[in-house]
């Protein structure tokens, strides 16, 4: 057997870094950055108003009150997206909009509010320090400066800030093309009606909403019965057109095993890692194409992805930090686990008001085929390989899922 961490990062060497290409900056939500974004303009571009109201020098308001209002002629007025912004003579002022150009001479804003709003002449009752409500060219960001660093997830704000320093496109890690292939001659698709010895398919259901959710492009292929012939036909005309294969079942030690028969000596090593539930695991390509083989319970297929595949694919994205969170957390009754296996058990994770730690109890037993038990869950407690007996009010590690 090899450790959890070994085949982890086997399989993050496998899946490498994600060529990087150039998307539109509105189709880059949740992408990772491969180049810096270099701000073209700064921000703001230029000096500007930050309310509505009134540019002035600030000479000639000083001293302006309730009590004692200055009164000056109205110049000019700019609202934003003007131009061919007129300066502003000593003793004036010119009506100013939030965002437009504030004109040469003027030196503060006053706010609308503080005034009595007049458009020829205009009754001031505060006085403007140099600089008030007055945007700065650059004060946010300065041209030719890197605005965002390679590595950045784009969320809302950064893609914002990209469209706002003059980028249309951005070089970005996109998720790959997968295919989900699920095995087993026992599996059925719903709703088709069950005979005895049959079940439902659900693993690929699961690894296309858990690849979904990673952002990547899913083809699934449900139900492939236990046959070479049949695993190499439905598989092998598609990989030209997909950059990672994935499949569940058929990896194990026993009879009718087709993944591990048909890509056994084709580039993919099968081994058993020291985990429970998910040892038997395999990595490797076919044809050039990346493979991942996770084993058939439905259990263990969401337990290995979360062990290896998730953090895999998002390091290939770029992602500085592919884990998921880790907390310490109280334990509600006493677990035990395999002697030199890392155990995964599911749990459900909540932290009380006042409490300094959460607490966890677990959901179901370790057996991989309570896949109910996995859907009460929202945590996964992690017993180490030198923990045989985890007691209750013990402090474990809890990975949120």
């Amino acid at each position: 057997m090899i450790s959890v961490d070994e085949h982890r990062a086997q399989v993050t060497e496998l899946l490498g870094r994600r060529p990087a290409v150039s998307r539109p900056v509105a189709e880059c939500a949740g992408l990772v950055l491969a180049e810096d974004v270099t701000a073209a303009v700064s921000l703001p571009p230029f000096d500007n108003s930050a309310m509505d109201g009134y540019a002035v020098r600030s000479a000639d308001v000083a001293g302006a009150s309730e009590h004692a209002p200055v009164e000056l002629s109205v110049g000019a007025d700019i609202p934003a997206g003007r131009v061919d912004v007129p300066a502003l003579p000593p003793g004036t002022a010119h009506r100013i909009m939030t965002g437009a150009p504030m004109p040469e001479g003027a030196d503060a804003v006053v706010m609308v509010e503080r005034t009595d709003g007049g458009t020829t002449r205009v009754r001031i009752h505060a006085e403007s320090a140099p600089g008030t409500h007055v945007r700065r060219t650059g004060e946010d960001v300065t041209s030719g400066t890197v605005a965002l660093e390679a590595g950045t997830e784009c969320g809302p704000a950064q893609l914002g800030l990209a469209s706002a320093v003059g980028r249309d496109t951005l070089a970005v890690y996109v998720p790959p093309r997968v295919l989900v292939v699920s095995t087993g001659t026992e599996l059925v698709l719903p709703p088709e009606p069950l005979v005895h010895g049959q079940i439902y398919e659900s693993n690929s259901v699961m690894l296309g909403a858990a690849l979904r959710a990673l952002g990547c492009e899913v083809t699934t292929v449900r139900s492939v019965a236990d046959d070479v012939d049949s695993f190499r036909a439905a598989i092998e005309p598609r990989l030209a057109d997909i950059d990672l294969v994935v499949t569940s079942g058929g990896v194990s030690a026993g009879a009718y095993e087709v993944v591990k028969d048909t890509l056994t000596g084709a580039g993919v090593t099968f081994t058993k890692v020291a985990m429970q539930p998910g040892g038997p695991q395999g990595c490797g390509t076919w044809d050039g194409v990346p493979v991942v083989t996770l084993p058939g319970n439905p259990v263990s297929v969401l337990v290995s992805f979360e062990a290896f595949l998730r953090p895999a694919i998002l390091s290939s994205l770029g992602h500085a930090d592919p884990d998921r969170t880790h907390v310490r957390a109280r334990l509600l009754e006493t677990l035990t686990s395999p002697q030199g296996k890392r155990q995964f058990r599911r749990g459900f994770y909540s932290h009380p008001e006042g409490a300094v730690t959460g607490v966890v109890g677990p959901r179901g037993g370790p057996a991989s085929h309570l896949l109910a038990a996995l859907s009460q869950a929202n945590c996964l407690i992690v017993l180490d390989e030198d923990t045989t007996e985890a007691a209750a009010d013990s402090e474990v590690e809890v990975l949120l899922l």
